[in-house]
């Protein structure tokens, strides 16, 4: 039976990943951050712990010996890694690295392939001097999330040199009804719900001219899964293809929820605006749809439409 590693179960991707594992009758370990509740995750083995802290993880994986890991632990929010840099590299550049290192270790101890996937991000790309990106487009992060995303994605093919299947999967922005609150999808798919069932308030955001190319989360899980698996390892951009504003966002939100003349509900704060923002972040997934047999299956319009049926039902 095949045996797989997640970090980051806790969260969207997480948990989509360990239910796409399961159903394929994977043993699923999980490592469930300490100083968080622990998720709901029936059929998962959770182990209590923390990233950062090396040499503990290093000995849980070597004891376990997965097949698969996935490491999607992250500091997840930009604007967070303003308020702290050194954390944000710590988890998403170092302890990446550090997992990369475990890997090499228990395969090095088994003498069996170990597969890794790192889960990289469209932040790496920063302000790109192209559109759309692909695997080939100059890396200049332009905030500290970017920048250990970077680190750890730049080392994916140190590892590789160094024999072990490692994938970088960058991942653009993907979304789902359990995106939590504090991401700008679900601030604005709730605050919609809310304003459609007779809540007297506003929808306050900051850049509404931002553009991103949004996918539905569980088809970038199903992406994960195949670069773990593929034939030879190497670095995915995992995108739709398709741009569009925040501003876009929030009209197909109004729309799915009926509100036709929403335009007087929504605010623009400057205080809302990150110090450094990439405009356009678009990519070309041509070479996951190449070697990966790789997707997108849910267009802009239905994920929103999703996202604003369930925070109405909630």
């Amino acid at each position: 039976m095949t045996r797989a590693f997640i970090t980051g179960i806790g969260g969207q991707d997480g948990g989509y990943l360990a239910e796409r594992l399961l159903a394929e009758g994977v043993e699923v370990h999980a490592l469930a951050h300490e100083q968080e509740p622990l998720p709901e995750a029936p059929g998962v083995e959770l182990h209590s712990g923390d990233l950062t802290r090396v040499e503990e993880v290093r000995a849980l994986l070597l004891d376990l010996a997965p097949d698969e890991v996935y490491n999607l632990a992250a500091i997840s929010s930009v604007a967070r890694s303003w308020g702290q840099p050194d954390l944000t590299a710590q988890v998403n550049g170092t302890a990446a690295v550090a997992l990369m290192e475990s890997a090499l270790q228990v395969q090095e101890k088994r003498g069996s392939r170990v597969r890794l996937v790192q889960a990289s991000s469209a932040e790496i790309f920063g302000q790109p001097d192209v559109t759309p990106q692909d695997e080939s487009t100059t890396i200049r992060p332009v905030n500290p999330y970017g920048a250990a995303k970077a680190y750890a994605h730049l080392s994916a093919d140190v590892y590789r040199g160094r024999d072990l299947h490692v994938v970088s999967a960058i991942l653009y922005n993907h979304e789902s009804p359990r995106r939590p609150a504090t991401f700008v999808t679900r601030k604005i798919t709730s605050t919609v719900a809310a304003l459609a069932t007779g809540w007297d308030g506003r929808l306050t955001l900051g850049n509404l001219d931002a553009r991103r190319d949004w996918g539905w989360a569980p088809d970038y899980v199903d992406a994960l899964v195949r670069a773990a698996r593929a034939d030879v390892p190497g670095d995915f951009v995992i995108a739709t293809g398709v741009g569009h504003s925040v501003r876009d966002f929030a009209a197909a939100a109004f729309r799915r929820a009926g509100i036709d003349d929403w335009e007087g509900l929504v605010d623009s704060d400057p205080g809302l605006v990150r110090p450094a923002d990439p405009s356009e972040l678009v990519g070309d997934a041509s070479r996951a749809r190449e070697h990966l047999g790789w997707a997108p299956t849910v267009d802009f319009e239905e994920l929103v439409g999703r996202m604003v049926d369930a925070d109405l039902g909630r």
